[in-house]
C-alpha cells in the first residue's frame, strides 16, 4: 500500500522479509568486496567480486543499468564521495575506500554501503586500524558509521523522518568537537526510501532542517539511512563521466548505509546479519527479530 504524502510506501510483513533476503544477499557481496581488497587491485577487480557473489545467490544488481550505471557496485576512493565508477583505478595502501551495492530478490531491494581503510594487509576497522593510517581517516570512517547508527536508532523512536537527520548531524558534531576538528556532512545527496523500487519517497535527510519535518514514521516504511561525511568542506562537484561524486577542495569522504525496516515493536536493519544488534547496542536499542514473523 502508498502511504498519500509523497506516496510513500508501506510494506507488508511478507514484502519486508523479502527485502531482508535481498539485504542479506548485499551483506554477503560487501563482505566479500570487502575481504578480498587489497593494494594493487582494481575498483574493477572488487566490482567483479559483488557481481559474483549476486550472481550465484540468483539475485540482480539493483545498479547495474540504473539509468545507465555500466557496474554492480559504487567505488568511491579518498576524495570521491558516492557513485565512484569501478575501473582500471588500481587501490594502494592508506587508502579511504567506499563500497556502495544493491541487489533484487523477486521484485524487492536492498541498499547498502561500507567504508573502510586499506592496509597493505587488507582491509581495516577504524577500530583495528594501527599506527600506520592517519588518524584524521580512522575519525573520519568511525564517525560516519557512528552517526549512522545514531540515525537508525533514532528511527526506532521518531515521530517524524526528519528526527533522523537530527540524530546524525549530532552524532557528527559530537565526534568533531572531541576531535577537536570539524568534520562536513554533504547536504547534495540523501537518504531515501527503499522497496520495490531503489529509490523510493521519501527523502532522508542526514542533517537539521528547519519546517517540514518529513511524513510521520508508520509500521511497513522502509528506509535507507546513509550519511556522507568529509574531512573538511561539504561542497561535492560531479566528475565529466557524469556520476562520481567528489569533494571540491579534495578532502577525504567516507559513507556508511544500512536498509532499515519499521515494524509495530520497532526497527530491523534489513542488510545487516545481526540485524542491527550489534551497532544498536550503544544507543539502548534492540532490533526486532524476524524470524517466526510470517
Amino acid at each position: 500500500m502508498f502511504l498519500s504524502r509523497d506516496k510513500v510506501e508501506l510494506k507488508s510483513l511478507d514484502q519486508v522479509l523479502l527485502m531482508r533476503r535481498a539485504g542479506l544477499v548485499v551483506a554477503d557481496a560487501l563482505a566479500a568486496v570487502r575481504a578480498a581488497a587489497r593494494p594493487g587491485m582494481t575498483t574493477a577487480d572488487l566490482d567483479a567480486v559483488a557481481a559474483g557473489v549476486i550472481g550465484a545467490a540468483g539475485a540482480d544488481p539493483s545498479f547495474l543499468g540504473y539509468h545507465g550505471f555500466p557496474a554492480t557496485i559504487c567505488t568511491s576512493v579518498n576524495e570521491e564521495v558516492v557513485h565512484g565508477i569501478p575501473g582500471d583505478r588500481v587501490l594502494a595502501a592508506g587508502d579511504v575506500v567506499s563500497v556502495d551495492c544493491g541487489a533484487i530478490v523477486d521484485g524487492w531491494h536492498g541498499d547498502s554501503a561500507v567504508t573502510f581503510l586499506l592496509g597493505e594487509d587488507g582491509a581495516h576497522d577504524p577500530e583495528d586500524a594501527g599506527e600506520g593510517f592517519d588518524p584524521g581517516d580512522v575519525l573520519l570512517v568511525q564517525a560516519t558509521r557512528t552517526s549512522m547508527w545514531a540515525g537508525i536508532a533514532a528511527l526506532a523512536g521518531a515521530r517524524r523522518v526528519g528526527e533522523v537527520g537530527d540524530a546524525v548531524e549530532a552524532a557528527v558534531e559530537l565526534a568533531g568537537d572531541l576531535h577537536g576538528t570539524e568534520l562536513g556532512i554533504v547536504e547534495d545527496y540523501t537518504g531515501h526510501g527503499i522497496g520495490s523500487a531503489m529509490h523510493q519517497p521519501p527523502d532522508v535527510l542526514n542533517y537539521r532542517a528547519s519546517g517540514d519535518r518529513g511524513p510521520r514514521v508508520r509500521p511497513g516504511m522502509c528506509l535507507a539511512i546513509e550519511p556522507m561525511v568529509t574531512r573538511g568542506s561539504a561542497d561535492t562537484r560531479v566528475l565529466a563521466d557524469d556520476w562520481t561524486v567528489v569533494t571540491v577542495d579534495g578532502s577525504r569522504a567516507a559513507h556508511w548505509e544500512h536498509s532499515v525496516a519499521v515494524l509495530e515493536s520497532g526497527v530491523a536493519v534489513l542488510t545487516a546479519p545481526d540485524l542491527g544488534a550489534a551497532g544498536l547496542e550503544p544507543f539502548g536499542v534492540t532490533p526486532v527479530a524476524l524470524d517466526g514473523l510470517a
